[in-house]
């Protein structure tokens, strides 16, 4: 269990200094050149997802807190049997914990990775996790809850 929280701790750490890089590097507003197909997009984000619940910056920092309280709780207790289920935890935690710290910090989520192929919502590595581990967390449910339940 130990090891998922030190994933969970990295992963944090790794958003959080992408976004101070961000932050420090790159106007607001203003976008450089990062990949084919990216490129480093520094906004702010007051709401959710594709910028919804804007106005409701307070609520959605409440949410966050409460998710990553949540999730910890649920990684330490082990609640998943497969390894997967329980990486996926971890990366559910650190994409609450990352943008919990910028709401609590901020006012806001520092997103940054702008896709240039397609029209997509900026977004942040704490939103990677938590896309990747939702992922992770329905494939575990569906492949291994039913051979949990037989007898």
């Amino acid at each position: 269990m130990i090891g998922y929280l030190i994933f969970a701790a990295v992963w944090v750490a790794l958003d959080q200094g992408v976004k101070f890089l961000v932050r420090a590097a790159i106007p607001l507003h203003t976008s450089q050149p990062f990949l084919p197909g990216f490129d480093l997009t520094y906004i702010r984000n007051t709401g959710a997802a594709f910028s919804i619940f804007s106005s409701a910056t307070w609520l959605l920092t409440v949410l966050s807190g409460v998710a990553t309280v949540v999730l910890l709780v649920l990684l330490v207790r082990r609640v998943l049997p497969t390894r997967l289920g329980m990486f996926s935890l971890s990366l559910l935690l650190a994409g609450a914990a990352g943008n919990f710290i910028d709401r609590l910090a901020f006012g806001y989520v520092t997103d940054m990775f702008e896709t240039t192929f397609m029209h997509f919502p900026v977004f942040n590595v704490a939103d990677i996790g938590v896309v990747i581990g939702g992922v992770l967390l329905v494939l575990t449910v569906l492949f291994t809850g039913e051979k949990e339940a037989r007898p």
